[in-house]
């Protein structure tokens, strides 16, 4: 998301929360790739790569209170997170077996599904456009919000 495409002043808190949900599950793929520590990545995103410029394209600034609560709440909630997550897949898939991009999106979307008050509806959309970012040709945006719906329903079934 760059600052070019960038809409009105009135829309940039949205902008900038929909950054973080997008950094939040970079900063955990990289984190379970590395081994880095959670203080570690998120001072890297927060010191390199909000506002960084790719190729011409300066990305956003993300919401880092918003950003820095996903990672902790992500890695903090792992084992209920993961749990939950399994639930919502095919017995075959467990959350060991998938996509280590969707692992971490998983992840982020049940921190903010489980320890925050951010409907879930809203959960469900942003972390499916955050697939969309991902996965632009693929099935994986569609498989997200069915993951998602069912965990969101198991978190906050009173939402629905």
């Amino acid at each position: 998301m760059t600052k070019t495409d960038a809409p009105k002043p009135a829309n940039q808190k949205r902008l900038k929360k929909s950054a973080a949900r997008l950094y939040a599950v970079q900063a955990l793929f990289q984190m379970e790739q590395s081994g880095q520590t959670t203080e570690a990545v998120v001072n890297e995103f927060l010191d390199h790569r909000f506002g960084a410029v790719y190729e011409g394209d300066e990305m956003l600034e993300g919401d880092s209170t918003l950003f820095r609560k996903l990672v902790d709440d992500a890695v903090n909630y792992q084992a209920p997170i993961d749990q939950m997550t399994d639930r919502a897949l095919v017995a075959k898939w467990p959350i060991s077996r998938i996509d280590p991009t969707l692992r971490a999106l998983f992840r982020a979307a049940g921190a903010e599904l489980t320890q925050s008050d951010t409907p879930p509806k809203v959960v469900i959309t942003e972390f499916v456009d955050v697939a969309r970012a991902f996965f632009p040709e693929g099935k994986e945006p569609k498989f997200v919000n069915a993951v998602l719906d069912h965990m969101a329903r198991e978190a906050q079934p009173e939402a629905f």
